[in-house]
């Protein structure tokens, strides 16, 4: 999964996108809200961390015409401000949840991820197709139970394709999903992942459609002997 984060305080921004990376999503990063509504404009974003006191472009605003534009991405927005009409304006704006400052970043993590599964149509963490289970909370993939180990590339696949399930994805979407901006982009290695993540599940959950992409889905079971 694909996530921006708009924020001024480098510190800040550097400590949310560190957390975000080490819970498997790929990250880019804004510094101000002209670039900030820029990226969001134009990139296919999962979700958006988004400051509201941004300089060049307050975080209202960039909101504001994402919204108009028919961006669709969940927003999550961070304010030092704690007055019931400020997270009002940010709601009214389009903001899907808000974080106020200061904050555990814990509690970041566990709204994202909530944002993502409404927008999956997921009510818990865990993810299930056939024997294949992914706890997004904890970064685990099993199946039947047992621990399957995979690099981070395999996992954000996986986690896209799971968010997807049952549905057609191209091989260029999986690679805007996967990887962050400044990434060599080649949908040719979707292919090389696709290979070593189904030989590591060792189910066939992931169907290749021919000419339009990938689908997760449980495996077919076979018909009962009369």
């Amino acid at each position: 999964m694909r996530l921006l984060v708009v924020e001024d305080d480098p510190d800040l921004n550097r400590q949310i996108t560190t957390a975000l990376t080490d819970a498997g999503y790929v990250v880019d990063r804004a510094f101000d809200g002209e670039e900030g509504y820029y990226l969001g404009d134009s990139e296919p974003y999962d979700a958006v961390v988004l400051d509201i006191g941004l300089p060049k472009m307050d975080g209202i605003s960039v909101l504001e015409q994402w919204r108009r534009s028919g961006r669709t991405m969940p927003v999550l927005i961070l304010t030092a401000r704690d007055r019931w009409s400020d997270k009002v304006q940010g709601f009214d704006a389009g903001a899907d949840d808000y974080v106020a400052k200061p904050f555990h970043m814990e509690e970041v993590l566990a709204r994202l991820r909530a944002l993502l599964r409404r927008v999956a149509g997921q009510a818990t963490n865990d993810f299930n197709c056939g024997p294949v289970r992914l706890d997004a909370r904890a970064g685990r993939v099993t199946v039947d139970g047992n621990p399957v180990k995979l690099t981070s590339h395999e996992y954000r696949l996986l986690a896209y394709l799971m968010h997807q399930q049952g549905k057609v994805v191209s091989r260029t979407e999986l690679v805007e999903h996967i990887y962050d901006q400044d990434f060599d982009r080649d949908s040719n290695t979707i292919e090389v992942f696709i290979g070593r993540l189904r030989k590591k599940l060792g189910v066939e959950v992931i169907q290749t459609v021919r000419g339009l992409g990938y689908i997760l889905q449980p495996p077919t079971q076979p018909a009962a002997s009369p």
